[in-house]
């Protein structure tokens, strides 16, 4: 078997997505980007449920905003074209090339870089006013060095936006899950190769697919808490129902938290 390199698999994983025009690649349109300028901007963190306007400053002009492992040409313009000073950050080339796309067809100023949202070691202090992290942490085994990551590059009082998923999510057998037949058969915390032969992880890892991580909530939300953050909102989404669970719970979770004030 080879040696394990999360950030290389999922990053070639999800160039892959790119190529197959997947859902969280699609970059938006021209037209959102004209709405947007005119004021009339949203984004989700989740599947499909937007952002409360109210998590966000009345007016984002000039404020420096991290779209962290953001890719894919959707929050990150629509931020930059309602006024922010965006960055975008993810593993994927191509996905970067997406909102690189839009801003270059739309003339909006957004910058892009090749980061593991684990280690923004190129950026520096308390250097963004707003943090959009849409459904992602699942993609790194440590979300604590998310969090953590993420406190040191906001300033005092600055806001963390966040999706995840429900572990709950995690605890059934996925390929039956997408048969409509739910299974139960991982514990939280889980990874993609539990329960896995040497031989099944291998054939895994030679494969185009994510290695993903079940996470518990308490590494989701005390977690956040831990790096210094207090949350002030919370809500649920699902998946529109397109999966069995949808008839019983969401399984998708967005939080807004402010980092503490630092004396």
């Amino acid at each position: 078997m080879r040696t394990l390199n999360i950030v290389k698999q999922n990053s070639l994983a999800w160039d892959k997505k790119v190529e197959e025009a997947a859902v969280y690649t699609k970059a938006v349109s021209r037209e959102m980007i004209e709405k947007s300028r005119a004021g009339d901007w949203e984004i989700t963190v989740t599947t499909g449920k937007p952002v409360p306007r109210n998590w966000f400053p009345v007016s984002l002009k000039g404020l420096k905003v991290l779209c962290l492992a953001s890719g894919g040409g959707q929050q990150g313009p629509l931020l930059a074209a309602a006024g922010a000073d965006v960055t975008v950050v993810d593993i994927s080339k191509k996905q970067l090339e997406q909102d690189e796309f839009v801003a270059k067809r739309d003339g909006l100023m957004l910058k892009t870089r090749l980061a593991d949202m684990t280690d923004l070691s190129c950026f520096e202090d308390s250097q963004f006013d707003i943090i959009v992290h849409p459904v992602a942490n699942l993609f790194v085994e440590e979300i604590s060095k998310v969090w953590n990551e993420a406190s040191r590059v906001l300033k005092k009082n600055g806001i963390l936006i966040s999706g995840f998923t429900n572990p709950l999510l995690f605890i059934f057998d996925d390929e039956e899950d997408m048969k409509g037949n739910l299974i139960v058969k991982n514990s939280i915390p889980s990874s993609s190769l539990d329960n896995l032969t040497d031989e099944q992880i291998a054939t895994y890892l030679n494969s185009d697919r994510t290695i993903e991580f079940g996470h518990t909530l308490e590494d989701q939300i005390q977690g956040q808490i831990e790096a210094g953050f207090v949350i002030t909102g919370f809500y649920e989404d699902d998946f529109g129902g397109r999966r069995p669970l949808d008839e019983y719970i969401k399984c998708f979770i967005a939080t807004r938290a402010v980092k503490l004030s630092i004396d």
